[in-house]
């Protein structure tokens, strides 16, 4: 039976959602899957990284992102040493702010760990030497804001993770690699619907600027995204119409056509859709949450 590692048993001290772990060298750790993301950077030696029946070799500068289901395992380990940097994504105390416009976020931590066995791990990020120090730099710096946890900590533990998931972009999206880039394409177009998600869009313009097939693209997009790219779209624009409606008086019609919708009765049937509540609702729920 595969173990799943807890939130609990990783971020047990005070809750805080991140965590850094340092394999010094790696041991056999068994089969395993986790309740949490985990950024993993391959500081020495080599090994295998183990995921189902596929099996990938491991060098040093090697970068690469593992969600939480699937299980995975080291094995044939030479002096290979690595730091797991875990986080849970949905209880990160952030704003993304203008990450999401960065293709190399969208590549390293959504399409490179869907796309892994079709690549066979060839798009995964790797890093120089220079590059590897300036990463691990960050790392040291978060890791010593959470040993100390000195008060201050949360938020500058939270900045420095900021650091390394921008620099470890940055990085990815200046890849050369053809495997790389063709997920860059697809991390364009994602980020096209992050950042105007309030203007008309058409499936065929994200399709052109993947440079891809209909089918494949769409195919790819679902893989990584778990839904459409208009079902995204949609999404998004709710999500940041929910935000307005906690944050500002604006009128609802207002709202809805400021997010990009065209009309403000669909909004409303998407609205409730994801929240399972009319905007009006979701609003005054907010309001009664902020005076309690």
């Amino acid at each position: 039976m595969v173990r799943t590692l807890k939130k609990d048993d990783w971020f047990h001290i005070d809750g805080f959602p991140i965590a850094v772990e340092r394999r010094d060298p790696q041991q056999p750790f068994g089969l395993h899957a986790h309740e949490f993301m985990e950024i993993v950077l391959i500081t020495g030696g080599q090994g295998l990284h183990i995921a189902g029946e596929d099996s990938w070799q491991l060098s040093t500068g090697d970068v690469f992102a593992i969600g939480g289901s699937r299980p995975h395992d080291y094995l044939n380990m030479d002096r290979l040493r690595l730091i797991n940097v875990l986080f849970d994504h949905d209880a990160l105390p952030l704003e993304l702010m203008d990450l999401p416009s960065l293709p190399g976020y969208h590549a390293l931590l959504r399409l490179e760990p869907a796309w892994r066995k079709r690549h066979q791990f060839n798009s995964r990020l790797r890093l120089t030497p220079t590059e590897l120090a300036v990463a691990t730099g960050y790392v040291d710096q978060l890791d010593d804001e959470l040993q100390s946890r000195t008060p201050g900590y949360r938020f500058m533990a939270t900045a420095t993770f900021m650091q390394l998931v921008g620099y470890l972009s940055r990085c990815y999206s200046q890849s050369n690699n053809a495997d790389s880039r063709a997920l860059l394409r697809i991390a364009k177009s994602i980020t096209h619907i992050e950042t105007r998600y309030t203007q008309p869009m058409q499936l065929e313009e994200l399709v052109n600027m993947a440079k891809m097939s209909k089918r494949s693209f769409l195919r790819a997009f679902e893989s990584a995204m778990g839904c459409t790219p208009i079902a995204y779209l949609i999404q998004l624009r709710v999500t940041h119409a929910a935000r307005r409606l906690r944050q500002t008086d604006d009128s609802i019609t207002d709202i809805a056509y400021g997010v990009g919708f065209n009309d403000s009765n669909y909004f409303a049937r998407q609205f409730r859709s994801h929240f399972g509540v009319s905007p009006r609702e979701y609003r005054q729920r907010s309001i009664i949450g902020r005076s309690n």
